[in-house]
Parts: structure tokens; sequence; C-alpha cells
């Protein structure tokens, strides 16, 4: 009970939040409220917005408010920054401040973070620690040189009580999505508390450096043949489950285009090799960079992207891998039967709605987008559109795919802001139509069957054994004798037929 009255009083703060820092105005314009409603919800909640947290007053409204709010909902306005395309250019400028310009704790911290992790004084380990050079929401990245080998490294510490606040967070959106659930019984197909899960366990990942570095290690491996892309290699020496060391990445931040004018980088091909290397790791590895914002990578002055940031990662089978690529390579053909048919392959729509309607459905997304200029394509009515049609099918959420989309949006609004002419279908084309000629069709299906094979035979060694078992299992197994029963004619017949369990029904009934 008194749980849940604290994620009331955290949701009610929230909204308060919003009031009192002028970010609830915002978010009313931006959705296309009307100005009645407006008006009414700012008639509502003006004398709860002395219950809001101040904030930063020199920071604009939404930004000030996310910050405010603490990590879960940074995370969130992240995600925004990436697309100006549907919260507007300004917007997501002022939302960057996000990805790695939030206020840093004191280097004193870090150093003593550094020393209990790492059981040696940090002055040993390190000639040199810089004063924070970069700083998130989970943590921040100090620039150092080692004591050994005189080598620059970058050390991310994580911030002070952030798992704490993280939870406090997440516990408030269980409450929440128990609320929507209860009281919004048609939102249940989207499985809130199962996004929320989702969610949780994702950035989990995030308040564990260990993981992080293994998982860097394993991008590192499957990346090192992709031109123009790398991966700072971790050392495992020197990291904890709060420290984390990589090697130093130099380079201009992705979002400063003036930089990369600057240095003469080729931003249309830069937001190109962006999404394609995405696709590339998603669908031949099945790892893919989960937070792919414009805060977690640097260009050098060759113009190779430097990657950073490996605490959330995707994963997806090979199965999985199989359908996206499908979905997209019937988009890009305008093969909208097979793009419904393999959404009701997968399971993903209800087998009992009409497949044509599914059909007809998805051409009315998927025409806008073709032959015409990508400045002029609203992703904010298309997802409105994709939402509506989701609805009208009863497709479900689909967990497994929920980072996958997510990093799908980001990556498309990071590579619109390196060219705001890019059209992500046209990009991806050449990277789907390959996976698609080598995973799908004839060679596909002798390679599952060689694996499989391959499989199986590990079972041979064992196959005399198991049968043996199984036959000494069979004779020890207790003689029951059958049970009498009474029956009549026709059960007598469908016995006589083999039919026992029916015969035996019907002559009960008889």
């Amino acid at each position: 009970m008194f749980r849940s009255a604290f994620n009331l009083w955290r949701l009610i703060r929230t909204g308060a939040t919003f009031e009192r820092t002028g970010a609830m105005q915002v978010v009313l314009e931006k959705a296309n409220v009307p100005p009645r409603l407006r008006v009414a919800a700012r008639v509502v909640g003006w004398p709860f917005a002395w219950l809001g947290l101040k904030g930063d007053p020199a920071l604009p409204p939404l930004t000030r408010a996310l910050t405010a709010l603490g990590p879960a909902y940074i995370k969130f306005g992240q995600t925004l920054a990436t697309r100006p395309d549907v919260v507007g250019q300004e917007l997501a400028d002022q939302l960057r401040y996000l990805q790695d310009q939030l206020p840093p704790f004191p280097l004193a911290t870090a150093l003593k973070v550094i020393s209990e992790e790492l059981e040696r004084p940090a002055g040993q380990l390190f000639s040199e620690i810089s004063e924070p050079v970069a700083a998130a929401s989970i943590a921040q990245v100090h620039s150092a040189i080692l004591a050994d080998t005189g080598a620059r490294v970058a050390i991310k510490v994580l911030r002070p009580g952030v798992e704490k606040a993280f939870y406090t967070d997440i516990a408030a959106f269980y409450f929440a999505a128990r609320v929507i659930e209860i009281f919004l019984p048609k939102t249940r197909r989207l499985r809130p508390m199962d996004v929320i899960t989702h969610f949780e366990s994702v950035v989990e990942g995030e308040l564990d450096l260990r993981l992080e570095a293994a998982s860097a290690s394993e991008f590192r491996a499957n990346t090192a043949n992709d031109p123009g892309f790398r991966v700072p290699r971790p050392n495992w020496n020197l990291s904890s489950r709060r420290v984390m060391t990589l090697d130093w990445a130099e380079g201009a931040q992705m979002g400063d285009n003036v930089a990369l004018d600057r240095m003469g980088v080729d931003r249309a091909e830069l937001g190109t090799r962006v999404l394609t290397l995405f696709l590339a790791h998603a669908l031949r590895d099945g790892l893919f960079h989960g937070d792919m914002h414009q805060g977690n990578m640097k260009v050098t002055s060759k113009g190779e992207i430097i990657a950073f940031d490996f605490g959330i990662m995707g994963r997806i089978d090979t199965l999985t891998r199989r359908a996206y690529a499908e979905i997209l390579y019937g988009f890009i053909q305008k093969d909208y039967r097979r793009v419904a048919e393999v959404h009701f392959e997968m399971g993903y729509v209800p087998r009992d709605r009409d497949i044509d309607e599914f059909a007809r459905a998805l051409s009315a997304v998927g025409e806008p987008i073709f032959g015409m200029d990508a400045r002029h394509i609203s992703m904010a009515r298309l997802l409105a559109y994709l939402f509506e049609v989701t609805e009208r099918f009863g497709m479900e959420t689909r967990t497994e795919l929920i980072l996958l989309q997510r990093t799908m949006v980001v990556v498309e609004g990071v590579a619109r802001s390196l060219n705001p002419e890019i059209n992500m279908w046209q990009t991806a084309r050449p990277v789907v139509e390959d996976y698609v000629r080598g995973n799908i069709g004839p060679n596909a299906l002798a390679r599952d069957l060689a694996q499989s094979l391959q499989i199986l035979s590990r079972f041979g060694p064992h196959l005399p054994r198991l049968a043996e078992e199984a036959l000494i299992a069979q004779a020890q197994a207790p003689k029951t004798p059958p049970v009498p029963r009474q029956i009549g004619p026709v059960g007598g017949a469908f016995i006589g037929g083999g039919l026992v369990a029916l015969g035996v029904a019907l002559g009960a009934l008889l």
C-alpha cells in the first residue's frame, strides 16, 4: 500500500514538474492538442505546479523537466533528440544536451570510486586523470594516461546513487502501466507491463560496466572488418562493476555538423554509412548497438566512425532476422502481400484476421514513402497511422522487437540530422537485398539442413544408451491391469477399429 502511494506521488510530481518548468505547454503544442484542451490542462495543472521539481532555470523547459526527474526520463529525452522530423529541429537541438552535457559529479568523487573499484589508489594506476569530458544520465567519462605505458584511455564511472534513482523511476513506471491496463483495456495489446520489463532489463546492462566491457569486446570482434567503423578496445584489468577503461577515441561529435564540415567530411555519405552499418550489424551479426544517438559516436578527420557506450546492445535470433529482412524487403519491393504473410507466419497478427485487408492497410503505410522528397515525409503522421493499423488488426507489442524498432528510429534520426534529404528505404535497399540473397531461398535452406544434421549428429554416440535406458524403463514399469468397463455396441465397434478413447466415451453415453 505504501509503495503504491509513493508511486502515485511520483507520477503526480512528474506532471507537476512538467507544469512548473513549462514543459507541459511544449508537450501539448507538439502533440497538436486543441487550444481548448490546452487551456483546460493548464487550469487543472496550475494549482499543483508547486509540487513539481524546480530543475535548472537556465535550461529550456522540456530539457529542464527531464533532467530534474532523473535517469529514466533522460533516456526518453535522448531518443527524442534524434528525431527533429518529429519534435522539430529546435527542440531536438535542446534535448541533445541530455546526451553528454549533463552536470558532472566532482572529480574527487570519481577518484574515490576508481580506487575502491580497482582496489588500488587511482594515482598508482593513472599518471593523469582529467576533469569530466562528458556526462550523461548513467555515468561520466574522464580522459586519463596509463601509468605503466603512457597510453591515453577513457575512464567511464557510474554516477553515485544512480541505481537507486533508476529503480525508483522504474517502480513508478510499473505502477503507471498497471493503472493504464486497468482503466484503458484497449491498451493491453500493447503489453505496457512487458514493455517496462523490457526497458528495465535493457538499462540494467548499463548499471554493470563489466557487462558493457563484454559487449564492447564482442561488438569489436564482429565489426573488425567493417570499413570506416571502429570500436575502442576495453581494458579488462582496469574495469569493474562501476568503472570501465577503454582506448581513447579522438574525433568530432557526430552531432556537431559545423565541426564535421570544417574537417571536410561528406555528411551525406556519413549519414548513409550510419544507416547501412546499423542494418548490417542487425541482419548479419544479430548484435547491434542499441543506443546509436549522436552523443555515442565520434568522427575522425578521415571520416571514420568511432562508436562507444555499449551499455545497451540488442540481440535478435536468426528467425527474427529473416522475418525483419523480409518485411523491409517487401516494403522496398512494394510487395505488401508478402509483408502481410510474414506478419501472419511469425504470429505478429492474429490468424483470424483478413490477410488481404492487412496487406491493403500496409500499402497505405508504405506507398506515401516512395517517390516523395524525404523532407516532406512526416514520420509523426506515419507512426500515428501505423499505430492505427496495429490497433485495428489486434497486433500485440513484440518485446523482442522493441529495441530494434526504437534503434531504427534513432538511427534514421541521426542520418537525417547529417543529411535531411536521406531516404531510409533507398539507403537500406542494397543491404537488405544482399542479406536476402544470402539467407533466404535455396542456399539458406541447404545451409539450414546441413546445420540441423550437424546438430543431430552430436546425438549419434548417445542413441544406443538412450534406447537401452528407454527399454529398461519400459520393462520396469508396473503393469496395470485394464479396468473392465460396460460399453454399448457402438462403443465396441469403435474399439474394434482401434479408437479406444472415443469408443469408451460413446459406450458410457449408451
